[in-house]
């Protein structure tokens, strides 16, 4: 049977216990980061289900890491800088079934992840991806930003045809055993519009679903306009690997 086109689980088969691993990425995040522990839920489900929490911590200097190890979570220091970089690290040490990503800076709910872990199960998903323009709080994103994101979501759907609405967001709730078919190269912020790519024309089961986008806390770390031509820079690059 094709790997890609396998039925759907019956739904007895689901285990009634999964392990759900939480990663987020975090540089000198101390302001944001009690917040953040804090709002993630201690049941990912209707049942409790065994959960670790994953801050990968590109050698933060001020109380970060600090903050928290002392709520709990299990920090590892990716010292080689690239959001890129902290994911795959992050994804190597997860032990989860699924698993779920935001970044440190409270921008992102974590009050949502058991309706999107339920989602994932009920409806026999693979990944799940988020937009942030719906539901996004008016001074969340400076204008610049806003048409950076947007320019870089048209590229992602006219060069690889998908239907993605955000190709930047970075949430996502997957099975971890569709990583071994991604092909994720990038080291850097283009990792984010890799992985919706990857998952998406690789045929697995994919939804975006719409949630609210928070104004950040703290230092804003991205260069619009410098790091927007990199990821644009990227999409074009990967397109053309694929054709030749």
């Amino acid at each position: 049977m094709d790997k890609f086109n396998q039925k759907p689980q019956n739904k007895s088969n689901i285990r009634d216990t999964l392990k759900i691993s939480i990663i987020i990425p975090t540089l000198n995040e101390e302001k944001a980061i009690g917040k953040v522990l804090r709002e993630i839920p201690k049941k990912a489900l209707k049942r409790e289900h065994e959960l670790e929490i994953l801050l990968i911590d590109g050698a933060s200097t001020d109380n970060t890491k600090a903050i928290a190890e002392n709520l709990g979570a299990t920090v590892i220091t990716e010292k080689r800088k690239g959001y890129g970089r902290a994911y795959k690290a992050g994804f190597k040490h997860a032990t989860g079934d699924i698993i779920v990503t935001a970044d440190g800076d409270y921008t992102y709910s974590m009050s949502i992840i058991p309706s999107l872990i339920e989602k994932l199960e009920k409806e026999n998903l693979d990944f799940i991806t988020t937009n942030r323009f719906r539901y996004m709080d008016k001074k969340s994103m400076t204008t610049l930003h806003k048409i950076g994101n947007q320019t870089l979501t048209i590229a992602t759907q006219l060069l690889f045809h998908t239907n993605i609405k955000d190709s930047q967001s970075g949430m996502w709730i997957f099975r971890k055993n569709i990583l071994r078919q991604l092909n994720l190269e990038s080291d850097s912020m283009s990792f984010s519009e890799e992985i919706k790519i990857e998952a998406y024309k690789r045929g697995f089961r994919c939804r975006e679903i719409p949630i609210r986008y928070r104004m950040r806390i703290g230092e804003v770390k991205l260069k619009s306009f410098k790091d927007g031509i990199k990821n644009l820079g990227f999409l074009i690059q990967k397109k053309i690997k694929k054709i030749t």
